[in-house]
C-alpha cells in the first residue's frame, strides 16, 4: 500500500464505520489509555510522550499513563501497539527509527508501518547537530567537506548505533556531499560522545541536548544543524543547507498512533486534544528543551509524513548496509 491508498483509506475511513463502533467512539474515552513509549525512560522519547500525556490527559477527561517497553530499537513496543484492540486505549509513540527505520533494518520486525496503524498526529520534530573535535582543521561544514576530499576514507564519525538515526544522517550526509568517511559504531550515545571528546573519532551527528554544555565549554566544536531552518538552541550555528548543501534535511520525527482498525471518530478526539496540548506554550517549552519544534497535523498529514519518511530511510538503510539478525 503506497502514499494514495494509504491516505485514501484513512480519510474515507470514517463513513464506514458500523453504528456499534460509533457508539463507541461517543463514549470513549472511559477508562484509562496507554500510551506505550517504545524505548527505556529517560531519553528524548520518553520526555515528548510525557510532554503531551498530562495536556491530552486534561482535554480527554481520562489520564493517559505512559508505559516504557524497550527493546530491538524500539520495534517491540510498536509491534504490541499494532497488534492491540483498536479501541483507542493502546496508543504508540512513533517516529523515524521504528515507523522508517526498524522496518527495512529489522528481517521479521512484526509490522507495516502504512497497514498496521491509524495514525493520530505528529507531535514534533527534531534536528541533529554536527559535532567534530576541536583538533580537526574544520571549522564550518565546507571545510570538512574539503577535508574528508582530500583524504578519502580516513576521517571517522561515530554513531549511536548501525542502523540509528544519528547513523543515517551522516549516511545522508556523505552522499549528498560526496564524501567518504567511515563509520565506527557504538552502543548509544554517551560512549560515542566520549570518544570524540577523547579525539578516538572526528564527527558525531547528535541530537541537540546533549550537545549543549560541551559546546559552549568550548570541548567541542559545532559546524551545521540538519534541519531547513536554524535551531533557537544554537542561534549562531548555520544549518547545512546554508553551507553549500541547499534543501539538505536529516530530522527525526516523533508521532501519536493507534492499531490499524480504530475508529475514526475516535481517531478525531485524539487528535484534537494532541493539537491542543501541542497549542500550550508550557508543551512548547518542554519539547524545545529536547531542541525539538512542535509540529501538530491532521491524520492525513501524518500518513503522508509516514509515507515520505520510510520511503527516504528505508532507501538509507539499505545503502547503509546496517543489517540485525
Amino acid at each position: 500500500m503506497r502514499r494514495r491508498e494509504f491516505i485514501t483509506l484513512l480519510g474515507g475511513a470514517a463513513a464506514s464505520w458500523p453504528l456499534a463502533a460509533r457508539a463507541q467512539a461517543t463514549d470513549y474515552p472511559n477508562r484509562l489509555i496507554t500510551l506505550i513509549v517504545p524505548y527505556a525512560p529517560g531519553g528524548g522519547n520518553d520526555v515528548l510522550a510525557r510532554g503531551v500525556a498530562e495536556p491530552m490527559s486534561k482535554a480527554l477527561g481520562q489520564q493517559i499513563v505512559i508505559e516504557n517497553h524497550g527493546g530491538a530499537g524500539g520495534s517491540l513496543g510498536t509491534r504490541q501497539v499494532a497488534k492491540s484492540a483498536p479501541d483507542g486505549y493502546t496508543l504508540g509513540l512513533g517516529g523515524t527509527g521504528t515507523l522508517a527505520v526498524d522496518p527495512t533494518l529489522y528481517p521479521n520486525v512484526g509490522y507495516d508501518p502504512r497497514k498496521d496503524f491509524a495514525p493520530v498526529g505528529l507531535i514534533a520534530t527534531g534536528p541533529l547537530i554536527i559535532l567534530v573535535n576541536p583538533s580537526l582543521p574544520a571549522h564550518n561544514v565546507q571545510e570538512l567537506i574539503a577535508l574528508a576530499k582530500k583524504q578519502p576514507g580516513k576521517l571517522n564519525y561515530a554513531s549511536a548505533g548501525k542502523g540509528s538515526g544519528i547513523h543515517l544522517g551522516t549516511v545522508l550526509f556523505a552522499e549528498k556531499a560526496g564524501i567518504d568517511i567511515t563509520h565506527i559504531p557504538y552502543k548509544g550515545s554517551g560512549p560515542a560522545l566520549t570518544d570524540l571528546l577523547g579525539n578516538h573519532v572526528s564527527i558525531y551527528f547528535s541530537s541537540l541536548p546533549p550537545a549543549i554544555g560541551l559546546v559552549k565549554e568550548g570541548k567541542l566544536r559545532a559546524l551545521g544543524v540538519t534541519s531547513l531552518k536554524r535551531s533557537p538552541i544554537f542561534p549562531d550555528v548555520p544549518t547545512v543547507a546554508e553551507q553549500g548543501l541547499p534543501g539538505f534535511e536529516a530530522v527525526l520525527h516523533y508521532g501519536i498512533v493507534a492499531p490499524a482498525g480504530t475508529p475514526r471518530p475516535i481517531v478525531d478526539k485524539l487528535n484534537a486534544a494532541l493539537r491542543k496540548a501541542l497549542a500550550s506554550e508550557e508543551v512548547h517549552k518542554r519539547i524545545a528543551t529536547e531542541g525539538a519544534e512542535p509540529l501538530p497535523t491532521t491524520p492525513e498529514e501524518y500518513a503522508a509524513d509516514i509515507d515520505r519518511e520510510e520511503t527516504k530511510w528505508s532507501a538509507l538503510v539499505i545503502k547503509s548496509g546496517a543489517k540485525t539478525k
